[in-house]
């Protein structure tokens, strides 16, 4: 279960129409932040950014599944049930064993993965992953959203 401060910073987000991926940013923070301090551990950053994910879509956020070719059809599975039960409001419990067990295993990951390096090493092989013209698109639309006062005149 996320922490109460997470859903309120998502849902904040959200209510400012920024995009679902900014809102389930703040699932990925509190993933890191766990992480960090020990709580559990992770093989590698692309999982403590994929159980962020998880997290997001299971409290509601609409991030959609990802695209076919993007990863495999287990994931989008996992990834189309974690939508699912975040939009329908059933009520039932995780199953105690369950949650138990996926403690017990993520306990017994290194904490590495959540290191400046690690994180750092991450942003930049998923940015050379996208051409330069789509990195660039970004920057100059986080340069049109970005505060007035602090853009420099020029």
């Amino acid at each position: 279960m996320p922490e109460k401060r997470t859903l309120e910073r998502a849902r904040e987000d959200a209510r400012e129409g920024k995009s679902p991926s900014t809102q389930a940013g703040e699932f990925v923070r509190e993933e890191i932040h766990h992480i960090r301090e020990g709580k559990h551990g992770a093989a590698s950053p692309k999982q403590a950014i994929a159980i962020g994910l998880s997290k997001a879509r299971r409290a509601g956020v609409k991030l959609n599944p990802p695209r076919r070719g993007k990863t495999s059809a287990s994931t989008r599975q996992k990834a189309a049930r974690d939508y699912q039960k975040g939009q329908s409001h059933s009520t039932r419990k995780a199953s105690p064993r369950r949650s138990r067990a996926r403690k017990q295993a993520l306990k017994k990951e290194g904490r590495e993965a959540a290191s400046h390096q690690a994180l750092s090493r991450q942003a930049r092989s998923a940015a050379r992953k996208r051409g330069s013209n789509s990195r660039h698109k970004a920057a100059v639309k986080a340069s049109r959203t970005r505060k007035s006062h602090r853009r420099t005149k020029g």
